[in-house]
């Protein structure tokens, strides 16, 4: 059995991106491990979600265990850097955040990790940070260098399929089931994903997405139960959130290529 590393700026963020390939991946007998670069500080909460006195941070990192729990991880870890907010945001220039982070430091910590694991595969995500977040943007880089320092086989960059979406919002509208007021995300921005064209490989995960729904319950702080992803028709779900997408490059030999690579990662171009 093989071992992948899933790692990630915020709790949640491993919910909707990856949770299904890592489900999968357990459900297999794979060791999985979940890394996180903050505790999500400086997340919105759901109103009334906390307690008195209750601090986010805490309430988000048991959140992460919970949807460990769902997904069928094995491992969490932090590496105790501070949530850096949105892009342009002030809290981007405080010293201790992870946006402010020096690259190799971070890797370096992420590195020992790594080399306990010794995984087969490390998933970040793209150079966009999927959507522009400063916290995923820098996921990737450090990932990327942890990744060379501790030899991993292959990293996976967790992406968002623009084509995937825009069809997948086509055919909600076609059916009437686009929620009520929801805005649609800016496809044409160019920090949003990635163009299919770009992307070289996914995992089907349909056959995992009440693992996935369970594990975006899990952060209650986050997503309330009437979130309209939460409430979307079981068929609706897994044609939207079954297929997770991923940029392989480079790509693996054949013969180089793990085993639960090629298990899991299907390419997404005839070559």
């Amino acid at each position: 059995m093989g071992t992948i590393v899933s790692f990630h700026a915020h709790p949640d963020d491993e919910s909707i991106g990856s949770a299904g390939t890592l489900a999968r991946a357990a459900a297999a007998g794979h060791r999985v491990v979940l890394v996180f670069a903050t505790r999500g500080e400086l997340g919105e909460p759901v109103p009334d979600v906390l307690g008195d006195g209750e601090q986010l941070a805490v309430r988000r990192s048991a959140e992460c265990f919970a949807s460990a729990k769902a997904i069928g991880a094995h491992r969490v870890e932090f590496l105790g850097y501070v949530d850096s907010g949105m892009m342009g945001e002030p809290s981007n220039d405080a010293p201790y955040c992870f946006w402010q982070a020096d690259v190799e430091h971070a890797a370096r910590r992420l590195a020992v990790i790594l080399d306990e694991e010794e995984p087969d595969v490390l998933t970040v995500y793209d150079d966009n940070g999927g959507y522009g977040h400063p916290d995923h943007i820098q996921v990737y880089r450090v990932g990327l260098r942890a990744a060379d320092l501790s030899a991993v086989p292959v990293v996976a960059q967790g992406t968002i399929n623009r084509d995937w979406v825009l069809r997948g919002m086509e055919q909600m509208a076609k059916e009437r089931a686009l929620p009520n007021g929801w805005e649609p995300p800016r496809i044409d921005a160019p920090n949003f994903g990635k163009p299919e064209s770009e992307i070289t490989h996914r995992v089907d995960a349909v056959d995992f997405v009440e693992a996935k729904r369970a594990s975006m319950l899990a952060h209650a702080s986050q997503m309330g139960p009437d979130h309209f992803m939460l409430t979307m028709p079981e068929p609706m779900f897994a044609m939207g959130l079954g297929t997770e997408f991923y940029i392989v490059d480079p790509e693996p030999s054949p013969v180089a290529a793990p085993a639960l690579f090629r298990e899991l990662f299907i390419p997404l171009h005839e070559r």
